[in-house]
């Protein structure tokens, strides 16, 4: 076994030192087992000695040994069942776990790992993975175990009882253990890409779902369908490697425990004194000695499989948390004050974006920020919450370093709307309560209400107790939006962040929305990202942005008569087509 799987398996199964206990069960269990199956040739020889050597009929040697021997063989089916239901409740705990720690995991990363990586195929890690992490290990538990036990124990008696046979075995059993190892060595690696080729597969097939729509709108099925057969006879090509290469060991394994047997048989043949019954249990013993070297082959390759798995998992659990907070971090009073002072920042090092940027926002105020796609619109949104960490400079919230404060403090003074709608799946009254999950049905409704979203909702088949689908399926994309909103005016954040708020939104609709906002925003610190430049009039700073740039600031008039950058994209909205 390669040395990266052997330390993969080693990590894995350190962390079952919790189930330490239900482990020595089963090595017990095992024990028991594998001495019930040992006494079992001993039994039947008896009763063939006894045999041969009485008179006609069925001497009462040959019944007392048939007795043991059932009952051996009851006990060893019932050390079995038992040695498999534990095993089968340490692998599920284990998995349980490990899909909790990874999904724990996926809490404390940067937002950064995650837009860098497909989404299924991150999923993947936390599903198949982990599934097939816990079928190798079952695996392990029910097969390795005992096969081992019975391996040194049939080699054992054979060498105590007749050293020639003895030798025989032990003279032939390094082969099979080099032509296993040889194997095994090998297909790790073919496990490795099967698996990496399976999470790119599952990605590519979980964003082709969701974006059905797109698809096909764009006609652009033939060429999905074309990445899809590329992937898919990537990890056709991986499997039938991985697969061809650990199905060797069966065969390899078996001819050895072949010529095993024929040792065996050899070396009882020509030993003097050797009786009909002790051959017989001779034999017996060759083929309880072979046989855990076929089960164990079997599970080398699974465990191979297994360490390729858990590799990709561990992989994430690996991956570097967001930086942490200092251990005294303060817990953020917000009095809607924001700053930027000299804050630069860059997704790639070689390629920089926000360069020295400054801002000062006053409670109250209600900032917009325009420009055209990619000039770091979002991007100050990402800062400002944290998302990602300033290169350089400082972000002020409340005079507070917002990496001197707690984040769950600094996100939770900020209630957001995004551009990107995001819904849980579950009823109407669990997304808009999503921000506080106590509040009462009277609130939730007057949220509603105020988003202009309950007229819709109680056109719903159930209203408020309507169940959407995974990400609002079910619902339009202003439809969403609207419940979005309300979300947001239920929680009743301290400061607003509106990313293009009212995008999906029918006019009729948003000139109402509008108003809403508005209300919502007396008073209030928002920072406004806006496409549609209608929505800003009445911002009390509009902020240009270019390049990463601020390169205008100021209200809505005063940037028309500048007759700058503002004022081109103000007139490009609104320019009359004749």
């Amino acid at each position: 076994m390669p040395k990266s799987s052997r330390k993969t398996l080693f990590r894995a199964l350190f962390r079952l030192k919790k189930y330490r206990h239900s482990i020595i069960a089963v090595l017990i269990l095992a024990a028991a087992g594998v001495a019930t199956q040992l006494a079992a040739p001993i039994l039947a020889g008896r009763a063939i000695d006894a045999m041969v050597a009485g008179s006609l009929g069925v001497p009462e040697g040959v019944i007392f040994a048939l007795s043991l021997y059932g009952t051996a063989a009851a006990i060893n089916a019932l050390c079995g069942w038992a040695s498999q239901a534990v095993s089968v409740r340490i692998c599920a705990r284990a998995a349980c776990d490990l899909r909790g720690e990874a999904v724990a995991k996926l809490k404390t990363l940067p937002l950064g790992y995650l837009d860098a990586r497909q989404s299924g195929e991150i999923v993947s890690r936390i599903t198949v993975d982990i599934e097939t992490f816990s079928d190798g290990l079952l695996l392990f538990f029910t097969q390795f175990f005992s096969g081992i036990m019975t391996i040194f124990g049939t080699l054992g008696f054979m060498l105590a009882t007749n050293l020639p046979v003895g030798l025989t075995v032990a003279l032939v059993t390094p082969l099979s253990l080099f032509s296993a190892s040889f194997i095994s060595r090998r297909s790790y690696r073919f496990f490795r890409a099967q698996n990496d080729a399976r999470g790119a597969l599952f990605g590519y097939v979980t964003e082709f779902v969701e974006g059905a729509d797109v698809v096909e709108a764009f006609a652009y099925e033939s060429q999905a369908g074309a990445r899809f057969d590329e992937l898919d006879k990537l990890y056709s090509e991986a499997s039938v490697k991985a697969t061809f290469f650990s199905s060797l060991t069966n065969p390899v394994t078996r001819f050895v425990n072949g010529v095993v047997y024929a040792g065996v048989t050899l070396a009882g043949a020509l030993t003097p004194g050797m009786t009909v019954g002790s051959l017989s249990c001779f034999l017996s013993y060759a083929s309880q000695y072979t046989k855990p070297f076929n089960e164990i082959s079997g599970v080398i390759a699974e465990l191979q499989n297994a360490a390729a798995c858990a590799a990709r998992v561990f992989e994430l659990l690996d991956a570097e948390d967001e930086p942490p907070e200092s251990e005294d971090a303060k817990t953020l009073v917000p009095d809607g004050s924001v700053q930027f002072e000299n804050v630069s920042f860059s997704y790639n090092p070689e390629t920089p974006l926000i360069k020295s940027l400054s801002i000062d926002i006053k409670p109250g105020m209600r900032v917009a920020i325009v420009g055209p796609t990619g000039c770091g619109k979002t991007t100050l949104i990402n800062l400002l919450l944290r998302f990602y960490d300033v290169g350089s400079g400082k972000i002020k919230a409340s005079g507070e370093d917002i990496r001197s404060v707690t984040r769950r403090s600094l996100r939770r003074a900020f209630g957001m709307v995004p551009q990107d709608t995001w819904l849980i799946p579950g009823t109407i009254r669990e997304n808009i309560a999503y921000g506080r999950p106590d509040a009462t049905d009277e609130e939730i409704r007057a949220a509603a209400k105020a988003a202009f979203a309950e007229s819709f909702i109680k056109r719903l088949p159930n209203g408020y107790d309507t169940v959407v689908g995974d990400d609002g399926a079910g619902l339009s994309a202003g439809q969403k939006q609207l419940l979005c909103i309300a979300r947001v005016m239920l929680a009743n954040p301290p400061m607003l962040i509106l990313d293009e708020a009212t995008s999906n939104i029918d006019t009729r609709t948003e000139l109402k929305v509008q108003k809403a906002i508005s209300e919502l925003t007396k008073g209030r610190t928002s920072i406004i990202v806006a496409h549609r430049l209608s929505t800003i009039r009445d911002a009390d700073l509009i902020l240009v942005m270019r390049d990463g740039q601020i390169i205008e600031r100021g209200k809505h008039e005063e940037l028309l008569e500048k007759d700058g950058f503002y004022a081109k994209l103000y007139g490009s909205q609104f320019e009359k087509i004749g």
